[in-house]
């Protein structure tokens, strides 16, 4: 079993002190975001196509929900690895579904490319455990 920490400190504002929590959220050891549609190895003509994500042992909820196990999408695509304990960028590489939507419309260049899916809690930051696909690769004529 995964342990989730509280890193804790105090910062003073307008004299009164106040903690301050740098925790990532927790989610279920058994949660796992995936990829419906494309498929490790999809050729996709023309470049344009949908993007089907799909969650399971947790909800889907909007960026600012604070409940409990949900979380929404967002996808990297041509990304290195990121810091679990900083929020998701936010750039052409690092796209943010914060609406809760579970498929998208993505157009990519001519090329093989990279695709994984992570999922964020309220504030965009990866929960602990992580909650992230398998990468894919996808080759785009």
């Amino acid at each position: 079993m995964q342990k989730a920490y509280v890193l804790a400190a105090l910062a003073l504002v307008g004299g009164t002190i106040f903690p301050v929590t740098n925790a990532a959220t927790p989610a279920p050891e058994n949660a796992h975001v995936y990829f419906i549609w494309p498929q490790d190895g999809t050729v996709i003509n023309g470049g344009k196509f949908w993007v089907r994500m799909g969650l399971r042992n947790m909800g889907v909820a909007p960026k600012g929900v604070d409940l409990p196990n949900v979380g929404h999408h967002h996808l990297l695509i041509n990304a290195g690895p990121l810091d679990m304990n900083e929020p998701i960028p936010s750039d052409r590489n690092h796209l943010h579904f914060g609406a809760g939507e579970t498929e998208a419309r993505v157009e990519l260049p001519p090329g093989k490319h990279t695709l994984q899916l992570m999922l964020g809690d309220r504030d965009h930051r990866p929960h602990n455990p992580p909650v992230q696909s398998k990468k894919i690769t996808v080759i785009v004529r």
